[in-house]
């Protein structure tokens, strides 16, 4: 899709930002120490703090990624949003006391409470960048996909843009803007979301029987045997013939089993020269019981040089140029909402619900039949590469059930492998919440362990309301007519683009405000660890208040600018996969090693940093080495990959655990004679 800026997107988005550089401005005079700095000298009320949560773990992969799977597979990604919600029954009833109590700044803080280990400070510090860097991905690449539709920029000015703005955010106020700027956009983006649901269902559903041409069905059988060399038995051919369309000329050609382009080899697509301009038009081939029917598909190739084209023609929305269209819509509602054919013979008939219920919502989505999209690729022997986005009429009721997604079918496949994937996932993203470090130092921001408590409760509450918001938005943009088919990202705003430019505006400033806080907690952080862990507790450099805060001020620096370069990088991947390998490496590093620390007393400083450096080498290693990744970022054959499965958390969770349990049984002697000294 191309996407035009509107004036009103591009005021109401830097009005956002500048209001979010402005707070962080008048905040910094009141984070001088490094109390004020890494914890806002804990006095943020518990409301503010536990909404400040909502803002902080609502994320890109929350907002774009969730509501964009949902819109491309449908209940599959809610998945997502039940383990991560999940996740907070293990912070409030495991985590949130002990961690006001046991810390003082960061993770390490807490893991080092009882021991004064520098080895723990070295294990936790660089556990907590890992694991932050690997959360930035996803919120750089969701920066930049927002930036796209809303000012018209590239992708990578996006990831830079945000980049910047978050830095200046956090070199200015540390924790205390932070905090704010959190609260700010946790509060604004759920009762938006909201607000954007209540207009989903005060629209309800319509089809659309003009948005993608559907050709049968089609009798197109040869009877004369004797001719079986004649140009007239090709299928092409005779499909053409039959609906009195051109044969694009690459597919005319009668050598074309030998064209360079690589379309001779998928015998289900067909192209027509266009009857509008000098591309094509390519359908896929079809059939169903009651004969043959072409249903018109969208290509988009990538040639050797790095141009795109749309149907044979530049990508653009000039004369001789071409754009995909936006998808997402329902082929047929059921029985009670259907229309009569219009008296004027036209084919511009279609059926609406009207106004729905939240229940009445689900029910008639699952009688209906939605159009959901898929894509083949097509690899030429002449460098280009063509994608292939098709139609796929899905009912329904297979919408609304589990396990439609390639990364959930575990759930109904019969490979123990695909089972054990997706309950690894699951335990990741239950395990990781209470894990990640720019959530863990949250904690330190109240005044104690009830208001920790407090926080946490508040936050649950507003995350789960916001996911349950989730599922109607990354529905209503299924059936929108909206959807970018190369950008699931985008299903929410676009969504809201639909039905109102400004409320597209807002909606998308808000998401990029989510992705500040989401950032600037990270980066927070990863800094924290530099300065306080790695520098002062490890390498024993003394600061001075001042110092220290300047220290953490360059590490952040530095930090996004790595983050900067991964999100330019990762920009093709769903980010609530991205997100996945953050919670994976977190909940098997940081995880048992906390949790242990907290209830059993027999845990010692050598288990501790055992724990933590095998689950995050092995969880990291098995992540590098899975099919997912040899696929998706390295470019090889995903079975050519050593690991079974892909998700690493039900081997390595144990793996760190079962460590720190036999090191600190073969170390209880050493610790105790340590302590006699």
């Amino acid at each position: 899709m191309i996407y035009d800026p509107s004036m009103t997107a591009v005021v109401v988005f830097f009005l956002f930002v500048g209001f979010t550089v402005g707070l962080s401005f008048y905040l910094g005079s009141k984070a001088k120490s490094s109390a004020g700095y890494f914890a806002a000298h804990g006095q943020i009320p518990w409301f503010i703090n536990g909404v400040a949560f909502a803002g902080d773990y609502l994320s890109a992969a929350s907002f774009l990624g969730i509501c964009g799977m949902i819109a491309a597979y449908g209940y599959d990604g809610f998945l997502y949003s039940i383990g991560y919600l999940a996740g907070w029954i293990v912070a409030l009833f495991v985590i949130a006391e002990p961690m006001k109590r046991l810390g003082k700044f960061t993770f390490a803080d807490a893991l080092d409470a009882k021991f004064n280990s520098p080895g723990i400070k070295a294990a936790a510090g660089i556990s907590t960048l890992i694991v932050s860097v690997f959360y930035l991905i996803p919120q750089m690449v969701g920066a930049g996909v927002l930036i796209q539709p809303l000012l018209g920029f590239p992708h990578w000015v996006g990831v830079v843009l945000v980049g910047c703005v978050v830095i200046t955010i956090v070199v200015t106020a540390g924790m205390l803007s932070t905090t704010w700027v959190q609260f700010l956009k946790g509060s604004l983006l759920v009762v938006f979301s909201a607000v954007l649901v209540v207009l989903v269902l005060q629209q309800g559903f319509r089809t659309d029987r003009n948005a993608f041409e559907i050709i049968g069905p089609l009798a197109v059988s040869d009877n004369n045997a004797e001719t079986e060399s004649n140009e007239a038995n090709d299928l092409r051919t005779r499909i053409a013939q039959k609906t009195g369309r051109t044969l694009y000329r690459a597919d005319a050609q009668s050598g074309a089993a030998d064209a360079s382009d690589g379309w001779s080899e998928f015998e289900n697509y067909i192209r027509f020269e266009s009857e509008s301009d000098a591309g094509f038009d390519v359908f896929r081939i079809e059939q169903r019981d009651d004969g043959m029917y072409l249903t018109e598909a969208q290509a988009k190739t990538t040639t050797p040089d790095g141009k795109t084209l749309i149907g044979g023609l530049p990508k653009g929305t000039d004369n001789g140029e071409r754009t995909l269209k936006p998808v997402g819509h329902l082929s047929r509602l059921p029985e009670e909402f259907n229309a009569s054919d219009p008296d004027d013979g036209s084919t511009d008939a279609s059926e609406e619900t009207g106004s729905l219920g939240p229940i009445e919502f689900f029910d008639v989505l699952r009688r209906s039949e939605v159009t959901l999209w898929g894509s083949d690729r097509i690899a030429g022997t002449d460098g280009t590469v063509t994608t292939v986005y098709y139609q796929k009429p899905t009912a329904g009721s297979r919408v609304l059930r589990p396990g439609e997604h390639p990364r959930f079918a575990g759930i109904r496949s019969g490979r123990w492998t695909d089972r054990v994937n997706f309950l690894s996932l699951m335990l990741a993203l239950f395990c990781g919440t209470a894990s990640l470090p720019h959530i863990l130092i949250r904690y330190y921001t109240v005044k104690d362990a009830a208001a920790a408590r407090k926080s946490t409760i508040v936050g649950i509450a507003s995350i789960g309301f916001f996911y349950v918001l989730t599922l109607y938005l990354g529905l209503g943009a299924m059936t929108s007519g909206t959807l970018d088919v190369t950008n699931s990202n985008m299903a929410a705003p676009l969504l809201a683009r639909g039905i109102s430019d400004l409320l597209f505006a807002i909606i998308s400033a808000i998401a990029f405000t989510t992705v500040l806080g989401t950032v600037s907690g990270l980066i927070l952080a990863s800094s924290g660890a530099v300065a306080h862990d790695l520098l002062g507790g490890v390498m024993g450099v003394q600061f001075s208040e001042g110092n220290q805060v300047r220290v953490a001020k360059i590490a952040a620096v530095i930090v996004g600018a790595i983050s900067i370069i991964l999100g330019i990088l990762f920009q093709n991947l769903n980010v609530s996969y991205l997100v996945g390998w953050a919670f994976s490496i977190a909940a098997s590093a940081n995880l048992p090693a906390l949790v242990m620390l907290l209830f059993w007393k027999r845990t010692t400083a050598a288990g501790i940093i055992a724990s933590v450096v095998v689950g995050m080498f092995s969880s990291l290693g098995w992540i590098l080495l899975s099919a997912d990744t040899f696929g998706k970022v390295y470019g090889i054959d995903p079975a050519s990959s050593p690991i079974p499965f892909s998700q690493p958390g039900i081997v390595t969770i144990p793996l760190a655990l079962l460590t720190l349990v036999v090191v600190s049984l073969m170390t209880q002697k050493a610790q105790a004679t340590s302590k006699a000294r």
